[in-house]
């Protein structure tokens, strides 16, 4: 029998590969898709490549197609269908963007920051105030493209609304444009109305001069949460001034309009420039109250600590059993002794007590 050498008949270990992607359907990704011709939904149900191909056969109408998080490839085949920009298609996918609004020939693509309030018993209790979202516009001339970020940039009932007013979606994908704008614009006005009552119970809560000890982290959470608001509000600015201007591809009416989401925008920020200036002094204050409270215990501390020095002095010196000193042959010295240190003793405290140090 021939011999066989230790793990001869094991066979090799193969290496795991991962196992191939299986691409999504753009279908999962996608919340509606519509025709509107003169302002009206066309009955039926129809995929996006079909409906732009309608709409461009007939010259009448527009597309609005809804997706909500599309990966790359899903992303990509939209971009190829509607004829966007490589840039603008990544720019859907990743999350996280700056609010914007990019040109590209006749396409504009808008960035909004969506927020939600989280409701909360107490401040003190919150571990969030704010929740964010995206929402990302293309508007072309015959289509519009609206792709979501987050659980709560919900559009079907805006949708719904507008399907009820084709005047208004008569006016073309801009319409549609300045829709999703105007109503993540009111949601700012209502969270910055929530977040009033947070920072008015923060200033109730620095300034309480029955609470001995202050918590400060719900002031520096409260800032956190403005300064998160902040950057979602303040960069909107520079696109719906371009949107308000003299753009061809807008129309007039809708410029108008425009112009009044600008004007609540604008109420927005001034509200959130005014809460992080008074979270900023609330923060300053907070700190030295904290400072003055650490003062106050420390000339307490101080207080203590001189009345005590004085009989652990006087037993210090009459622990060394020397004959010479006072009353140590005297049947009172005793009680002479601890007489003098009571009086000592409660003679400091009352100096300190009347200089408020206890």
């Amino acid at each position: 029998m021939p011999h066989l050498r230790p793990g001869a008949l094991v066979p090799p270990r193969r290496e795991k590969r991962p196992l191939p992607r299986i691409p999504v359907p753009v279908a999962r990704a996608i919340v509606d898709c519509a025709v509107y011709v003169e302002g009206q939904r066309q009955p039926g149900r129809v995929t996006y490549t079909d409906a732009l191909k309608q709409v461009r056969e007939s010259g009448a109408g527009f597309v609005w197609l809804g997706l909500h998080a599309p990966d790359d490839a899903q992303m990509a085949h939209v971009g190829a269908v509607f004829g966007l920009h490589e840039l603008v298609v990544e720019d859907a996918v990743n999350a996280h963007q700056r609010p914007k609004l990019e040109i590209y020939d006749d396409v504009q693509f808008l960035v909004l920051r969506t927020v939600k309030y989280v409701d909360h018993d107490s401040i003190e209790q919150a571990s969030e105030v704010v929740e964010t979202g995206e929402i990302m516009i293309f508007a072309g001339p015959d289509f519009v493209v609206t792709v979501r970020h987050g659980d709560h940039t919900h559009l079907s009932g805006l949708r719904h609304r507008l399907e009820t007013k084709p005047n208004r979606l008569v006016l073309g994908p801009t319409a549609v444009l300045h829709a999703i704008a105007d109503l993540v614009v009111d949601s700012y006005l209502a969270v910055t109305e929530e977040m009033e009552d947070d920072i008015v119970a923060i200033e109730q809560s620095v300034f309480n001069k029955q609470k001995r000890w202050l918590d400060i982290d719900p002031v520096y959470l409260l800032k956190r949460e403005v300064l998160e608001l902040r950057r979602a509000v303040t960069p909107l600015t520079g696109p719906l001034a371009r949107l308000t201007a003299d753009n061809t591809l807008v129309p007039k009416e809708v410029r108008r309009r425009f112009r009044d989401v600008a004007d609540h925008l604008s109420t927005v920020v001034e509200r959130v420039v005014e809460y992080d200036e008074l979270l900023t002094s609330l923060i300053d204050a907070a700190a030295a109250k904290v400072g003055i409270q650490q003062n106050s215990d420390m000339r307490k501390i101080s207080a203590w600590v001189a009345i005590g020095a004085v009989p652990t002095m006087v037993a210090g010196l009459y622990g060394m059993n020397f004959d010479v000193l006072p009353g140590m042959h005297d049947s009172f010295g005793f009680a002479i002794v601890v007489t003098f240190l009571l009086i000592v003793c409660v003679g400091l405290w009352a100096v300190f007590r009347r200089h408020h140090w206890l």
